[in-house]
């Protein structure tokens, strides 16, 4: 075990693309363990849209990280260390860990802050699956289509960001429902991969010139529910299609998370077809134990596949968070941070 912990410090609010320069890598010694505390290795990263966001000075669910402090993220990590009677060396921990090779935290943190220990069920599948088809991104999909804004069989679904790591299990959520299914993705590769692998029944690449009468061709019907991720014009788009009294999952606006300005959208549409607009955050759902359960069993049956892109290298965090908003992933984007996880 290492006796030093590198962290990665905000050091300046990023304007546009996400640079090193924003960040100050810093390594100090690895401190003493208190009676309760527990040191956890990180081992891989989830890379979100809505770190972006926690990067910003702006009103927002959580606090924004302050400068000098660890960037927040979510994370897997194993104990490698610990002075508490709940978590033994070897536990496997989900939560908060944040941009650092180590995470030393209270029991009483951890208990409070949302952490979870992974039991053997979970361990049976890949780590990376953890923080994606079977973590936040899987379980926002999840609770989007069966809370917020059921989908039922014979509506049609369109999902933006398809090919992300929550629109490519929302995706296949839809399916399993039995909707038709709709995907935006950026790029003819990306919406091949949409139809031929993930089994949508069409898809719209938002890249080409075309791409809105693309849309109209692909929902003869009109849109029952649209599971958004992106906002902007790509969503003001699907609303132009959308049934009277559709419903939409509102999950996030990524167009608009390296602006500081904030879009002026018109949502008269939403009155003229009294659309039910619902947005959420994977926060409010405390029990996981569901969508967990579900999500796992379809892996288990090949009724839902998964994929990431995993980046190496802690000191690569700032710049791979970029790949979220360049489009140069598909799937669930993670860092790992420890080589021999």
């Amino acid at each position: 075990m290492s006796e030093s912990n590198r962290q990665l410090r905000l050091k300046t609010r990023p304007e546009g693309d996400v640079r090193r320069e924003d960040f100050d890598l810093v390594a100090q010694p690895l401190p003493e363990l208190g009676d309760g505390e527990v040191l956890i290795r990180v081992l891989y990263l989830s890379m979100d849209p809505t770190q972006r966001v926690w990067m910003r000075d702006i009103p927002q669910y959580l606090p924004p990280v302050a400068i000098g402090e660890v960037m927040r993220a979510l994370g897997i990590g194993r104990v490698v260390a610990s002075r508490s009677a709940h978590y033994a060396e070897g536990d496997l921990v989900q939560g908060l860990l944040g941009w650092q090779d180590y995470a030393q935290l209270h029991e009483k943190q951890l208990a409070a802050s949302g952490y979870v220990k992974l039991g053997a069920q979970a361990q049976q599948l890949p780590l990376p699956t953890l923080l994606g088809a079977c973590g936040m991104s899987g379980m926002t999909a999840y609770y989007g289509l069966t809370d917020i804004a059921p989908v039922q069989p014979g509506e049609t679904l369109v999902v933006s960001a398809a090919a992300g790591s929550v629109g490519s299990i929302a995706g296949q959520i839809g399916k399993i429902r039995g909707a038709r299914v709709v995907g935006i993705a950026g790029g003819a590769d990306k919406c091949r991969y949409l139809v031929e692998e993930l089994g949508f029944d069409a898809a719209v690449d938002y890249k080409a010139g075309d791409w809105k009468q693309a849309l109209k061709a692909a929902t003869p019907d009109g849109v029952h529910v649209n599971f958004e991720n992106v906002g902007g014009e790509i969503m003001r788009a699907v609303l132009s299609r959308m049934v009277i009294g559709g419903r939409v999952a509102l999950c996030g606006v990524i167009a608009g998370y390296n602006s500081d300005e904030r879009p002026a959208d018109d949502f008269s549409v939403a009155i003229y077809k009294r659309l039910t607009i619902r947005g959420f955050l994977i926060l409010d759902y405390k029990q996981a134990k569901e969508a967990v359960q579900a999500l796992g069993g379809w892996l288990r049956e090949g009724r839902l596949k998964a994929e990431e892109t995993v980046v190496d290298g802690l000191e690569n965090a700032p710049l791979a968070l970029n790949r979220l908003f360049d489009g140069s992933h598909r799937g669930k984007l993670v860092l790992r941070v420890d080589p021999a996880s």
